[in-house]
């Protein structure tokens, strides 16, 4: 530490003035460490116009607060966003180790009152747009974070964006994709390869659009596939909102999928990497959003993915993957919904089609069509659900056979092209496609249209989507309403 520096700051520090009322505040800390950074930004045309600042606690926290303060002043947004702990710490000529979380408190509050200035709609841009600015989603995971580095490889202009979408703690953050821990991960990611970072906080349109139809679906007896409400009306709409106030061209992601052309303009279709392929959780992306994405891992596997963040040192190279929906990562489903939607287990009947009674269940909620674990009930052949009834509180059971699907009925559809160019459909995340037809409808959206499908499935449940293909190209989608033989 150099303490001429620290006196210095610490002067500073008595020099706070109050926040003015169009400044975007951040604050780190409080009564769990006493200790508190408060910093205040007015942002004018893409640059810091001014800053204040607040402290409590010790008096690492107040210097390392006045350092960030006197930085931050008239420094781009940009230039702001790419300011590390490290950084902070180095202001102040290092700290020793038990003080090194002042500037991490310092920087926590820097980069929330940028996720202020974020979510503000105002544009961050200093006018130094470049054609080769580029933004990257970063989630903190290894996919996004090789993404990032080959467009920096590529000589473009890379910036971070990362979304919050849930805050629970009941959720096991750390294993959860878009959790505050999650955040610091994918700041520290961009970071350590010299990238500015912003946190866009979607948690309140996160919660109406996606986890409160979520638990609404559940409670109709129905299987939402939330994901793709998502990525559809939510994340990837308000970062490319962002990217374009930055001055970036594009949103670039780590998803494992492609961007084609037709005469009509862009499609998704599948990507390379067969067992990575993500295109059915981005199907509900419009071919507008599309024209504004792009793709770098497109043509690349998981493993070359990983080849390459270990060839470059990267922290989460060897990183595991999420596997669970991000709001419910540690608590499980039947607790979250209890949580969240008051869906408490109701014991219920569990019938065969001619609606006789085979057996007791817990609640309709607890189970999904083509379910056969846990039924809790014994058939003389293996037993499968086929329907769930919210309203009676029935699960119905029966064989695979019973199970099996040749038409589907989907509500809510969409289609980019003519419904004759239809000729396959993914009804799942990782099923295989299967040959379809929806005859002509036309491109737009649609009430309700029928699957016919080419070949019986199994598993065909409510409120999953179904994803309308020509080969390998995504040309619609729906929810499924209903299926039958």
């Amino acid at each position: 530490m150099d303490r001429e520096l620290f006196d210095h700051y610490l002067r500073a520090d008595s020099r706070r003035a109050p926040a003015p009322a169009d400044a975007f505040t951040g604050a780190a800390g409080g009564a769990a460490c006493g200790d508190l950074s408060r910093l205040s930004l007015v942002v004018e045309g893409g640059r810091i116009a001014s800053v204040a600042f607040d402290t409590e606690g010790c008096g690492a926290t107040r210097a390392a607060t006045a350092a960030l303060a006197e930085t931050l002043e008239g420094a781009t947004v940009l230039e702001a966003a790419s300011i590390s702990i490290d950084d902070t710490e180095a202001l102040l000529g290092g700290l020793a180790p038990a003080k090194r979380h002042a500037a991490q408190l310092a920087t926590d509050a820097l980069h929330r009152a940028l996720s202020a200035a974020a979510a503000s709609g105002l544009p961050l841009d200093p006018a130094t747009a470049s054609p080769e600015r580029v933004a990257v989603a970063i989630s903190g995971g290894v996919d996004s974070a090789v993404a990032a580095l080959l467009e920096r490889e590529r000589g473009a202009e890379v910036v971070a964006i990362t979304v919050k979408l849930w805050a629970d703690p009941e959720t096991d953050g750390t294993k959860a994709c878009c959790s505050p821990e999650a955040v610091l991960g994918a700041r520290a990611v961009a970071h350590s390869l010299g990238i500015p970072h912003f946190t866009l906080d979607l948690e309140a349109d996160f919660r109406r659009r996606v986890v409160d139809r979520f638990v609404s679906g559940y409670a109709a007896g129905q299987t939402p596939n939330p994901c793709i409400l998502c990525n559809g009306e939510v994340r990837l709409a308000a970062m490319l909102d962002l990217a374009q106030r930055l001055g970036a061209t594009r949103l670039l992601t780590g998803h494992y999928a492609r961007i084609v052309e037709d005469a009509e303009g862009p499609l998704l279709a599948a990507g390379a990497d067969a067992a990575k392929d993500q295109s059915y959780m981005l199907a509900a992306l419009s071919p507008d959003l599309l024209g504004r994405l792009g793709f770098p891992l497109t043509e690349m596997t998981k493993e070359e993915v990983r080849a390459v963040a270990a060839r470059h040192g990267l922290a989460v190279a060897k990183k595991p993957e999420s596997q669970d929906l991000c709001f419910l990562a540690g608590q499980g489903k039947r607790r979250f919904l209890r949580r969240h939607g008051n869906l408490v287990d109701r014991e219920g009947a569990v019938v065969d089609r001619s609606g006789r009674t085979v057996g007791r269940h817990r609640g309709h909620h607890n189970f999904t069509v083509g379910q056969r674990r846990g039924l809790g009930v014994s058939l003389n052949e293996p037993g499968y659900v086929i329907a769930t009834d919210a309203a009676a509180n029935t699960v119905t059971v029966g064989t695979r056979e019973e199970l099996e699907a040749r038409r589907i009925r989907v509500r809510d559809a969409v289609l980019h092209r003519d419904g004759a160019r239809v000729d396959n459909v993914r009804l799942r995340y990782h099923s295989a496609t299967l040959p379809a037809t929806i005859g002509a409808a036309a491109p737009g959206r649609h009430a309700a249209l029928d699957l016919q499908l080419g070949e019986p499935f199994t598993a065909a449940s409510p409120g999953q989507t179904a994803v309308l293909m020509d080969g390998e190209t995504i040309v619609g989608h729906g929810t499924i309403a209903a299926a039958s033989r």
